[in-house]
């Protein structure tokens, strides 16, 4: 039988909206879960406009094992037995200069539900959710550089990138909460970045163009910055105040943390930021000290360097939130 995307044995995590017949995302890290019954089932995408290379996408089932595949049309998943399981299809990575945010979106995954025997069934999941808001060193740009089938490097990134390697990613799992991820090429406060996404603030209310994301992340963490070094220092401070009233307006019961880049970019300037909108807001907001945690070279860290960093987050965000 055919068990549609918005069954009650569907659920997603991440920055998904209605496109047509299915559900998209276009920042990886979005993640779907489908419950089926018997020994098969048929996972159903919508590829129109999709290139090649296609999105990388991890799957796994019964929380086994993760295998990498590139997005196709028709993805079959096999079960030992008749019984209850749960694929999950986690959105690895993608080219970076696709479309992904005007119509027709290039760089989506787009899932329009699985044929199985019958749906089956999901434990609910009542861990918090925790937001990323972020560039390519969020969505897990490069950390496998070495990994080159073809000549025009940005046609590597979906072998490349990998957002669960990412610090972003691996801080989620640690706190045990659920991630929504935010994480475009380029982009920055004061900029907009590859494929078509618009500057942050802008970009914050949305999944893509025309669609709106209802925020309910408990806590929320930005690293914005690197990409804004070009920017003038009275612009960076204007731009980046208004990504974070954007964010408390849209996400108005989020705790809020901000990082200073890797890069050690406006270190000052997002300190005394975040403290004139939790002034004015009424709000804490922590800020998180990232100098000296990794090299400045390379630019976008390796799986090794999003490790490290995601291992001296994870206690300051426990302290900072009371966790």
């Amino acid at each position: 039988m055919r068990i549609p995307f918005d069954h009650e044995a569907v659920r997603f995590t991440g920055r998904w909206a209605v496109c047509g017949d299915s559900v998209a995302a276009t920042a990886p890290g979005a993640y779907l879960e489908a419950a089926f019954q018997g020994t098969m089932a048929v996972l159903h995408f919508d590829m129109t406009y999709s290139a090649q290379p296609f999105p990388h996408v991890w799957i796994g089932v019964d929380g086994g094992a993760l295998s990498e595949t590139p997005l196709d049309r028709y993805l079959r998943i096999s079960a030992e037995d008749s019984g209850n399981h749960v694929v999950q299809v986690i959105y690895k990575g993608t080219v970076e200069m696709h479309h992904r945010w005007r119509h027709p979106l290039v760089g989506k995954i787009a899932f329009q539900g699985l044929e199985a025997d019958a749906p089956g069934t999901l434990e609910p999941d009542t861990r918090s959710m925790i937001e990323f808001v972020g560039d390519s060193i969020t969505e897990g740009v490069l950390v496998d550089p070495d990994y080159r089938p073809y000549a025009d490097e940005q046609m590597n990134r979906p072998y490349q990138d990998d957002v669960t390697a990412g610090y972003a990613w691996l801080t989620a799992q640690a706190l045990g909460m659920r991630p929504i991820m935010m994480g475009y090429g380029a982009v920055g406060s004061t900029k907009s970045g590859c494929g078509g996404v618009p500057k942050a603030a802008e970009a914050y209310p949305y999944c893509f163009e025309n669609a709106p994301f209802s925020h309910s992340a408990e806590y929320t963490v930005v690293n914005h910055g690197t990409n804004d070094r070009a920017a003038g220092t009275e612009v960076f401070r204007r731009e980046y105040r208004n990504l974070l009233e954007v964010i408390l307006r849209q996400n108005p019961g989020t705790r809020l943390a901000v990082m200073v880049p890797f890069c050690g970019a406006f270190k000052e300037e997002i300190r005394e930021t975040a403290s004139a909108v939790s002034h004015s807001a009424g709000r804490d907001i922590l800020v998180i000290d990232t100098t000296g945690w990794l090299s400045p070279e390379p630019l976008h860290p390796l799986r090794d360097g999003h490790r490290m960093a995601a291992e001296r987050l994870v206690p300051l965000l426990r302290e900072g939130f009371g966790l």
